[in-house]
């Protein structure tokens, strides 16, 4: 491993398709399309010929045009993780690893990740994959795994992993306005059904995967899990998300301080606490601000008024930069330049070849 990689876990829920709790995507069908496009852009810089352009309904880009962004600023490796993504991926810029993970079903049934336990021992195996058995070892080595995701509807469900395992119950959002009454009424459907009370599935992290959760969420927390395992520097590269991620591998057994590291549109949002998630989990909190409220691209100024506020791994990728000493207008610079040209190309695409956004 280098220096540091980073590893996107992509998947999809069937809770995605609920209406008005996400903005990553025109309509449930092209937002199933989403998480693989995520993975291409951050691995080539464009999606592949037969993945969509993602944009939010509004016209806000992915996030990963940032952290694509940022992979042509810094020195960051790229891994893919498929936990259950519903259209295949082959990014030619990255490898793809498979979790053994089909789709998440609607979090209102009664076991929306059938697989989870299987999802999350294989992702404590993908740990050493990817890391290698040697990272962290006293060698000199300064190996840095950041986890990201990418996965439409997946802060309603980390809502339910959280509510199940009786953390704090916020989750930020893709949309502007945070819809959290109706993901919380979501939740209580899917809790209900699944027999559970709020903590229920406290101690139980593939229970509360299992009942409530995504696959996504399973991969990520077995591949933190694991590499906390073998000695590898870990950033959780998200927002709320990211933080169930770390509630689960809490509730695993890691006791290790853990750093979070997301973006400051997440964390100047009331309704997402992610400050409070991040005291009630013992994590090491970074909002990094990219300045993106003093430009007038529109991409920009849709990130900053609070769409896409985070997602593959666009948090951790802003703070590397920051540590890396990237200028904030060179970063700009470079976002506008990928945003401008995959608008570009969408338009050339055939009618309907549209996507989504952040989760």
């Amino acid at each position: 491993m280098s220096d540091a990689t980073l590893a996107v876990v992509a998947g999809a829920t069937e809770t995605a398709a609920i209406d008005g709790i996400s903005a990553a995507g025109a309509d449930p069908t092209l937002r199933r399309h989403t998480p693989s496009a995520d993975l291409e852009i951050v691995a080539d810089g464009r999606p592949g010929s037969d993945s969509p352009v993602p944009v939010s309904p509004s016209g806000c880009p992915t996030p990963a045009v940032v952290t694509r962004a940022v992979r042509e600023l810094v020195d960051l490796e790229f891994v893919g993780i498929d936990a259950g993504l519903a259209v295949p991926t082959s990014p030619a810029g990255a490898t793809v690893q498979d979790a053994g993970a089909a789709p998440g079903g609607d979090v209102r049934g009664p076991e929306p990740v059938p697989d989870a336990a299987r999802v999350f021992k294989r992702g404590r195996e993908l740990a050493g994959t990817i890391a290698g058995d040697g990272a962290g070892d006293n060698d000199g080595d300064s190996a840095e795994l950041l986890v990201a995701e990418t996965i439409p509807g997946g802060t309603t469900t980390a809502l339910g992993v959280l509510t199940a395992l009786g953390e704090r119950p916020a989750v930020s959002s893709s949309l502007a306005a945070n819809p959290l009454e109706a993901k919380r009424a979501v939740v209580e459907e899917g809790l209900e059904a699944s027999g559970l009370a709020p903590g229920d599935a406290a101690g139980d992290p593939v229970d509360a995967v299992r009942l409530t959760g995504d696959p996504v969420l399973a991969a990520a927390a077995g591949l933190v899990v694991g590499a906390v395992g073998h000695g590898v520097d870990v950033m959780l590269a998200g927002g709320t998300q990211l933080a169930t991620v770390a509630a689960l591998a809490r509730h695993a057994g890691v006791d290790r301080r853990l750093p979070l590291a997301t973006t400051a549109f997440v964390d100047d949002d009331p309704t997402a606490d992610v400050a409070g998630l991040a005291d009630d989990l013992d994590l090491a909190l970074t909002a990094t601000d990219p300045g993106f409220g003093g430009s007038d691209h529109p991409a920009m100024e849709a990130y900053a008024r609070g769409e896409a506020k985070e997602g593959v791994g666009m948090g951790g990728a802003l703070a590397l930069a920051d540590r890396a000493g990237v200028l904030d207008a060179d970063l700009r610079e470079r976002v506008v330049a990928i945003t401008d040209r995959l608008l570009a190309e969408r338009e050339k695409r055939p009618p309907g070849a549209t996507g989504g956004g952040a989760p």
